[in-house]
């Protein structure tokens, strides 16, 4: 097994659950609320990306903008009509909502496209450079720097803007932050815009690393990238980048070994012993919560 081959492997698949995992976690850390639609809109972030190729021919840039603004948008309105009425309910309430809307998205893509996949149009023109200790493609190439601009633009947005600092606010305690003059609504809103475009880039950039798409493709990243979200401490941005990697790693490592029947378990194994042994995951703070 060639180690560095097998990380630029995991770093690149790392770099996607990464991005799906930021949007889990700013989420959580606003609203207390894991949101498992999330993975539901990676898949549409590939099928916008999709038809946007096919019908206009449109470079990879403008594919990625286009497809994470339809998404942002997309969010938001779930966000507005499936669990802002419950924000005053029980989180087990506002939990099945979640994966209530999952489960409608999934079928209702089924229902008007159907459950083939289908191969995604190569935009990029791919080829390897020989790195002497590893091989990278140009895909890989892109997605990595595609991955890590988003990253760093996020935490640029969170800690030098006024939306951030509106966002770090509403995260600690939203009825303080009304009161002191900002608009609650508008802040979750934009929380979810800024998660869902980063989960449509991450479907768009797994499309054209793997070549295919389908309604059903959100489920397994999904959750894989929740447990990127809790591994690296869930509602703690660079835990969420950390998880992503570590994760990516760890599941192209031991498809490696030739264990690749057992990656998907292995991934669940370690959600279970964090929880067991660092339920707040590699970053968080264990902090106690009044009954």
């Amino acid at each position: 097994m060639d180690i560095f081959q097998q990380l630029i492997n995991g770093l690149s698949l790392g770099s996607i659950y990464a991005l799906l995992a930021l949007g889990y976690t700013m989420v959580y850390g606003i609203i207390k609320l894991i949101n498992f639609a999330h993975g539901e809109i990676y898949m549409m972030g590939a099928f916008v990306g999709y038809y946007v190729t096919n019908q206009f021919k449109l470079s990879l840039i403008p594919t990625l903008l286009i497809s994470m603004t339809i998404c942002a948008i997309l969010g938001v309105l779930i966000e507005f009509l499936a669990y802002r009425p419950l924000r005053k309910s029980t989180r087990i309430a506002a939990l099945i909502t979640a994966i209530g809307v999952s489960f409608l998205i999934q079928s209702l893509m089924v229902y008007f496209i159907g459950a083939d996949t289908r191969p995604f149009p190569q935009i990029i023109e791919n080829t390897n450079y020989d790195m002497k200790l590893f091989t990278i493609s140009k895909i890989q190439l892109i997605i990595l720097s595609t991955s890590i601009f988003l990253m760093f633009l996020l935490q640029l947005i969170v800690k030098h803007t006024k939306m951030g600092k509106a966002m770090r606010a509403v995260s600690v305690d939203p009825d303080a932050a009304q009161l002191m003059g900002i608009n609650v609504n508008h802040t979750i809103s934009f929380t979810f815009a800024i998660g869902s475009s980063l989960a449509a880039a991450g479907g768009v950039l797994i499309g054209l690393y793997y070549n295919s798409i389908d309604p059903m493709m959100g489920v397994a990243p999904g959750l894989k990238a929740f447990i990127a979200a809790v591994f690296g401490g869930i509602g703690i941005i660079p835990g969420a980048a950390l998880g992503g990697f570590v994760i990516g790693i760890i599941e192209t490592f031991v498809s490696a070994l030739g264990f690749t029947a057992y990656r998907d378990a292995v991934v669940y194994a370690i959600l279970i012993i964090v929880l067991l042994v660092k339920p707040a995951g590699l970053l968080g703070k264990n902090v106690k919560e009044k009954v």
